[in-house]
């Protein structure tokens, strides 16, 4: 993973948090050591990201991203392309959730942001070690799409309604 991806990824796992990511968990997750770490959230620091450091860990105050909640619909064998439609338009797919009628809301964190956590998606989805949430529902499901601007949000959401992926209103 390149240093930007990488910073992108830390910024989105802060937000998803609901508590403080020590760097020691930071420098586990991205595979990098704890020097790199804190090199990392000081640039982010510097590109204007409201991060700081509590005795547990690093926090984020608030978003410096847009965020879109899409309604989608698609086969098993189009989530490879709905997600690289999202990502290539420089977006990231925190989540993923459905309303099942008995459950309510089922929600995963994903905090997709690269063509490689893509590709270790949907490895773990083919090798059988579990199913989209998108079964649970017949292929409705919802992702927040984050990205820095509402431009970008507005091209991936002309992107996913070109390939039918946005689910209709009924």
């Amino acid at each position: 993973m390149k240093s930007d991806e990488r910073r992108k990824s830390i910024v989105n796992l802060l937000l998803s948090e609901k508590k403080a990511v020590s760097g020691s968990e930071l420098s586990e997750k991205f595979g990098v050591s704890r020097q790199i770490i804190v090199r990392d959230i000081s640039i982010l620091k510097e590109q204007g990201n409201d991060i700081f450091a509590t005795n547990a860990g690093y926090v984020i105050r608030s978003s410096p991203f847009k965020e879109r909640v899409f309604k989608l619909l698609h086969t098993t064998e189009q989530t490879e392309d709905e997600l690289q439609t999202i990502v290539d338009l420089g977006g990231t797919v925190a989540d993923v959730y459905v309303w099942h009628k008995a459950y309510g809301k089922m929600q995963a964190r994903l905090n997709i942001s690269s063509r490689s956590q893509i590709d270790q998606f949907i490895e773990s989805v083919r090798s059988g070690k579990s199913v989209e949430l998108m079964h649970i529902t017949g292929g409705y499901h919802y992702h927040t799409v984050r990205a820095s601007s509402d431009e970008l949000l507005d091209k991936i959401e002309f992107a996913l309604a070109s390939k039918n992926y946005i689910a209709p209103e009924i």
